[in-house]
């Protein structure tokens, strides 16, 4: 018989104590959030102030895991270190935005957990990425204490919608234990057709064309028709050139059970192709 070590056993009771902590809730609500801009992360404006009164009203969570559009992988991996780094990718920003740091925890226990609920796909543990502006643009005003811990899942660029919808279906037990998680990235988002007239709200008519089918499918629960968004039509094309800012929806989807509602906020069409549409389910 191998025989467990001391370092092995002081693990393992982590583990344990962890997981005891985590006991079964009534579900988490799971999020998707338009994040838009990065300026959005120091702005106190109409979406940061939503997202501050959505921590407000729902159950102070026992960690946040983020699937964000900013962390495209081959293959799938989880943020695994004690404390991870304030990544600023981005530029041409005011240097007030590249100084913000949110030093939340991570929480290695929880990332191995997770990574052993997936069995669709191998997880692999990462310790070099961080939190990126897809995350912490939205959480900082959440949770401005940076006191909850935060792990970020990345998404695998490799696999389709139908693939990452059933992912997040493994991870239905993070919510009945007090998981947060949130799906960060934009419905409809072309950076290459925005008119910075229209910063301030509007959107083109094709946009906002399928702003309307994408709120109408979600609040049906209509998912194979926003699983297969590519068929929806050359207005869908051009919401969805590329699709990582897409996906991080497929995540917040997958987590609804039957007997949960779809709650729409911050819908608003921005730069002409880009919606700051929000999806909490509950």
């Amino acid at each position: 018989m191998q025989k467990i070590s001391s370092k092995d056993m002081t693990g393992l009771n982590q583990f344990k104590n962890f997981t005891t902590n985590l006991a079964a809730t009534d579900l988490m609500p799971a999020l998707f959030m338009g994040h838009g801009s990065p300026m959005n992360g120091i702005a106190l404006n109409e979406f940061s102030k939503s997202w501050t009164d959505i921590a407000k009203s729902i159950p102070v969570p026992q960690a946040v895991l983020v699937v964000s559009a900013h962390w495209f992988t081959k293959g799938t991996r989880i943020t695994a270190m004690d404390f991870p780094a304030t990544i600023h990718d981005f530029g041409g920003f005011p240097q007030a935005l590249f100084d913000i740091q949110y030093p939340a925890p991570g929480n290695p226990i929880l990332a191995k957990e997770t990574a052993e609920l997936i069995k669709g796909t191998t997880v692999t543990l990462d310790h070099d990425w961080g939190l990126d502006h897809g995350a912490w643009s939205v959480i900082k005003h959440m949770y401005p204490l940076a006191d909850i811990p935060v792990l970020q899942l990345s998404i695998d660029y490799t696999k389709d919608a139908h693939y990452h919808y059933n992912l997040a279906k493994e991870l239905l037990a993070l919510r009945k234990k007090g998981v947060l998680i949130l799906g960060s990235g934009n419905i409809i988002h072309n950076l290459r057709l925005m008119n910075w007239e229209m910063i301030q709200g509007g959107g083109f008519d094709w946009a906002l064309e399928m702003q309307e089918t994408f709120k109408n499918l979600i609040l049906n629960k209509e998912h194979q028709a926003l699983i297969h968004y590519d068929s929806l039509g050359s207005a869908a094309k051009l919401a969805i050139p590329t699709p990582e800012h897409y996906l991080p929806l497929m995540y917040t989807l997958g987590l609804q059970n039957e007997n949960e509602q779809a709650v729409l906020f911050n819908d608003k069409a921005v730069g002409g192709s880009l919606t700051m549409t929000s999806v909490q389910i509950m």
